[in-house]
């Protein structure tokens, strides 16, 4: 250490008979790629030394790479700045950067750390389990507090760092009071992202949707397969995606087939004849339903629910564990009770009489 001492202190002398900004360009220029090279040999052994560990280990690792890299970055160029005869001008410039990139390393490390404690927190929950709905509850929960924190950094971070410089402080001051909602102008023109940002904090407290949930909005039905920051995609029964913005499920009301459970009762309607047997029909259905493997064993029944001039209206219930089931369940129902009737009992299907009326003033065509 002593011969290292030496050697520096022999540096420094040599810089005295340079003039200030050759030495400091000597001193500063070499900074960023000797910090290069040295968070590369640190991160290579790190790396190499979690190969082994658990995979949350590694992925910590992988994520603090870049903000690992810009901390040595700004230490070397600190470092350099500090020892280095600056010319007059040149402190402000160095000192500005250094706070700037200071700045960007917490609001980084914020997204890190914010990102990781994510993962490990979903690491619990698993989406393809038979009961997953815990699961979508905290995976919703989750990602739209993410979106909206990763926001709120990015935009104070910004802020923060316009605030070093004088000349464009006023617009850091504007940045940071619009996001926190102050200030007129800035907040009217930006009331479509803080409606959407406020509504995205309303939807991960309250839930009223989570990832996979199955939905009937605008007469379609689908599942949220995706919930951003801003908006919300739904995949349609057909694989058309829907895009709607988050205050949508604040504001306007939707049908939601999983809130606290995905079970689900199917309703098939069917318009028959009057002289139709009711009684063979429940029966018929309540065989019909115990064959089908969806059908969840908990409710089926058979009612005439209203008559109309020409036919009457029997609704058939059953029940599955999904939406997806219940639909199944609905159409087999449907197609071998259809199947039945035209089998067994056709006068059970809907006919249209006419009747021609014969009298003293009407020909009858033989």
């Amino acid at each position: 250490m002593s011969d290292f001492n030496i050697l520096f202190d022999r540096f420094l002398l040599q810089l005295e008979w340079m003039p200030n900004w050759a030495a400091s360009l000597l001193i500063l220029l070499p900074a960023p790629f000797l910090a290069h090279i040295l968070h590369r040999f640190l991160f290579r052994h790190v790396t190499r030394w979690v190969s082994g560990m658990d995979l949350l280990w590694r992925a910590l690792v992988a994520r603090t790479e870049g903000p690992t890299r810009l901390a040595f970055l700004i230490a070397a160029i600190g470092f350099g700045a500090s020892i280095a005869p600056l010319p007059p001008g040149w402190a402000p410039i160095i000192r500005n950067i250094l706070s700037v990139g200071f700045i960007a390393l917490m609001g980084w490390m914020a997204l890190t750390a914010f990102h990781v404690w994510m993962v490990v927190h979903l690491r619990r929950f698993k989406l393809d389990a038979a009961d997953n709905l815990l699961a979508r509850k905290h995976v919703t929960q989750t990602k739209m507090l993410q979106r909206v924190a990763n926001v709120l950094i990015v935009v104070v971070t910004a802020s923060i760092a316009l605030m070093t410089f004088d000349s464009v402080r006023q617009y850091g001051v504007s940045l940071l009071a619009s996001a926190g909602a102050a200030g007129l102008i800035i907040g009217l023109a930006l009331q479509p992202v803080l409606k959407n940002l406020i509504a995205g904090i309303q939807l991960a407290v309250t839930q009223p949707i989570r990832i996979d949930d199955a939905l009937i909005v605008e007469g379609e039905w689908g599942n949220v397969e995706e919930i951003t920051s801003t908006y919300v995609v739904v995949r349609l029964w057909d694989w058309r995606r829907m895009i709607l913005p988050l205050s949508y499920f604040i504001e306007k009301p939707f049908q939601n087939w999983t809130r606290e459970n995905a079970d689900l009762i199917g309703t098939v309607f069917m318009y028959l004849d009057h002289s139709a047997p009711v009684g063979t029909i429940r029966a018929k259905v309540e065989e019909i339903v115990a064959t089908i493997p969806v059908w969840d064993k908990r409710v089926v029944a058979v009612q005439v629910t209203d008559f109309k001039q020409t036919t009457m209206e029997v609704r058939i219930l059953a029940s599955a564990g999904t939406a997806g089931q219940a639909f199944d369940l609905r159409c087999q129902i449907r197609e071998k009770v259809i199947d039945f009737l035209q089998r067994e009992h056709p006068y059970a299907l809907p006919r249209f009489r006419t009747e021609t009326p014969i009298g003293p003033n009407v020909d009858v065509v033989k």
